[in-house]
């Protein structure tokens, strides 16, 4: 068959175009199916936090993954720039989690104790960034938290995917899935593929492909919005971070607002409710903001599993069908590392066990009442 490739990475989002990319680079021949354009979904609508300590609450197993992978961040900058010549803008200055009240501040006590994070007073806070909120008692500070555009992340990935022999498809809908014997037929709009191993990753649209695979797993959407603003007269060297919500500055004088969580939402589309809430919320932390100048706004779609832990790893009853998906808020800051397992599961090499029993697609999941599958 013309259109037979060793891998079939469905989505064109940053995990499909990282997976595509770490899987070229081992001389696979890999192609990617994208029904939007690379990077449009949730991808597009990110922030670019590299969160892994800020967004952390479970230092024991998801720690170390999103550690490891923020850290490979510093290789694929480099590796990025000097094959497609794409800057991914890998933003140091590092961000502060805010603490406003005592109860706050003993919240942070478990990350504080890591040797990557410190405490700053008010006062240091304050000396730092002269238009923060007065209301803050002080914020952890946590340098190696930076930040990228995913964006260009995500077209780095792609076009240095490519340059290794991958196959990008835009605007190509994947309608179904078959098995051919020992490999697989894959329906599009745009004709059959055959692939020796499928990887399932796009979003919160894997849902459904896990029917159609015999698997009753769900994804649910969370609608982010998020906005950008502008002004001369602010320079803001740190990503701020409280309660979910983030301000983050970008290298040519913006800042970025972010971003809401509504559940079970899959209107892409901004809401006035949405940007009043991200204006107010960014208010009481950089109180400056209500002078600049309003530039965008825009949202996507988060894929939450039941437990917050993506599904990373083989179909529990076939082991080439691999799914990468649900990640939730750190699609960007988890692209690498899940890139590395997706590679590592294909090529039999050796992979972390408790990440293995962490992101499996069958693991048993608590919920407030009841033990479920994911």
């Amino acid at each position: 068959m013309k259109n037979k490739f060793d891998v079939v990475v469905i989505g064109g989002g940053i995990i499909g175009c990282s997976i595509a990319y770490y899987l070229a680079k081992e001389k696979l021949n890999v192609a990617v199916m994208e029904s939007q354009q690379i990077g449009n979904k949730a991808t597009g609508a990110a922030a670019g936090m590299l969160g892994a300590h800020s967004e952390c609450n479970d230092l024991e197993i998801f720690y170390p993954f999103a550690r490891d992978s923020q850290k490979t961040y510093i290789q694929v900058q480099e590796e990025i720039k000097e094959l497609s010549g794409i800057d991914i803008e890998h933003r140091k200055g590092g961000l502060l989690k805010l603490a406003y009240t005592e109860s706050e501040k003993r919240s942070l006590n478990e990350i504080l104790a890591l040797p990557t994070v410190k405490w700053y007073r008010a006062e240091d806070v304050k000396k730092e960034i002269p238009g923060i909120s007065p209301d803050i008692i002080g914020a952890a500070y946590i340098e190696d938290d930076v930040t990228v555009l995913p964006t260009s992340v995500c077209h780095g990935f792609s076009r240095s995917a490519q340059l290794f022999g991958t196959s990008l498809f835009e605007f190509t809908t994947v309608i179904s899935i078959q098995k051919n014997g020992s490999s697989y037929l894959i329906n599009t709009t745009k004709g059959i593929f055959e692939a020796n191993y499928v990887v399932v990753a796009n979003g919160v649209w894997s849902s459904s492909f896990f029917k159609e695979l015999g698997l009753e797993h769900q994804l649910t959407p969370v609608k982010g919005e998020c906005l950008s603003v502008y002004s001369e007269n602010i320079s803001l060297k740190h990503t701020l971070f409280h309660d979910h919500s983030c301000i983050v500055p970008r290298n040519n004088g913006r800042l970025v607002i972010g971003a809401t969580q509504i559940v079970n939402e899959w209107n892409e589309k901004p809401t006035l409710s949405g940007v009043e809430s991200l204006i107010a919320k960014a208010k009481t932390m950089l109180p400056a903001v209500t002078d600049m100048k309003l530039e965008s706004f825009w949202a996507g779609l988060r894929p939450q599993t039941v437990d917050q832990r993506p599904f990373i790893g083989p179909h529990p009853n076939d082991e080439n069908i691999l799914f990468a998906t649900g990640h939730y808020r750190n699609g960007i800051l988890l692209a690498p590392a899940t890139a590395k397992m997706i590679r590592d599961f294909i090529l039999k090499k050796e992979i972390r066990k408790d990440w293995v029993e962490a992101f499996k697609i069958n693991r048993s999941c608590g919920t407030s009442t009841s033990v479920t599958t994911c």
